[in-house]
């Protein structure tokens, strides 16, 4: 029995006062809505209405039963309208987990310039250099870092790229001298930073006469985020492969110089992840295509301070 589809139907007949007026609003015979209404009587065991060949009239049972259904069914009917309208409004709190670096550079900026748009949307943002179960930590995002993305299953849209450069503080360059192709950097001290992108021995560097693999020796040095690893640059601890994210300010203050200017590594593409296409909640497509047209961007500043730096501040090498 469709106990809702009865309730409905009983509901409409106490509030049009016949069942010939009830079958006429819900487009049924008048048949068909007495028998949905004595079966209905049948299951609860109770008499809700009275029948006369002239009027019908609500039993007490009856009363207190109808105002029940027209609670219920207006709790369904607003939880429809809810769900309907997650559809086509952004609006509610979306749970987003992103890398470290990714989250801390550009995500956080990007919340704010989207909450600007859609005010209705909140953020519950976890920023673990990890990969996530989606469906099981209950996230509605998930945005990382790889070269590439293994089957999962998850819906995926590629944002942009990034990559690492080689940095280093003035002063360590004044004592120890600039590294012009990879072999040099076998007489620095390099730093690593090891997480679950990046963890190599050996760094394969995207140059002028394409890739080549240098061995260096992390052993001076590691530390698992690249904001700390910056730090340890600037304190002139050694030479350090960092996001281009985290490189930058310090390379536009002068904290930092860019070591090998025509070479980069570690290119990582950024991606976005979500459940599934169908149906999709407001917020989440919304959230997807305003990263998709804000991420390129910011890449783009940040590429374009790069090569402004290496062009104005580097000596020839």
């Amino acid at each position: 029995m469709d106990l809702l589809h009865n309730m409905r139907a009983f509901v409409c007949v106490a509030e049009t006062g016949s069942f010939t007026a009830a079958a006429q609003r819900m487009d049924l015979t008048t048949a068909y809505v007495s028998r949905t209404v004595a079966k209905l009587e049948a299951h609860l065991r109770t008499r809700l209405l009275h029948r006369t060949t002239r009027r019908i009239a609500l039993t007490e049972a009856g009363q207190r039963y109808l105002l029940r259904c027209q609670q219920i069914l207006g709790y369904i009917e607003e939880a429809e309208a809810e769900a309907s309208d997650a559809h086509s409004r952004p609006a509610g709190k979306l749970k987003v987990h992103a890398m470290t670096g990714i989250g801390q550079h550009y995500l956080i900026k990007a919340i704010s310039r989207y909450c600007e748009k859609y005010a209705e949307v909140g953020f519950d943002l976890t920023l673990a250099n990890r990969t996530t179960d989606i469906l099981d930590e209950g996230y509605d995002i998930s945005v990382v870092i790889a070269p590439e993305l293994p089957d999962s299953g998850f819906v995926s849209k590629q944002l942009g790229q990034t990559y690492s450069v080689l940095c280093a503080a003035p002063g360590y360059v004044a004592r120890h001298g600039f590294p012009n192709v990879p072999a040099d950097l076998a007489t620095h001290r390099c730093l690593r930073l090891v997480n679950n992108v990046m963890s190599l021995d050996k760094w394969l560097f995207h140059g002028p006469d394409g890739e080549e693999l240098a061995h260096v020796d992390h052993t001076h040095f590691q530390v698992n985020t690249a904001d700390a690893l910056t730090e340890a640059v600037v304190a002139g601890m050694g030479i350090g492969a960092l996001p281009v994210y985290s490189a930058v300010e310090g390379l536009r203050s002068g904290k930092l110089v860019r070591v090998m200017p025509n070479f980069s590594l570690f290119h990582l593409n950024i991606y976005a992840l979500y459940p599934s296409r169908q149906f999709l909640d407001a917020k989440i497509r919304t959230w997807v295509e305003f990263l998709r047209d804000c991420i390129p961007g910011m890449l783009a500043e940040h590429e374009q301070l790069m090569v402004e730096h290496s062009a104005r501040l580097h000596p020839a090498s």
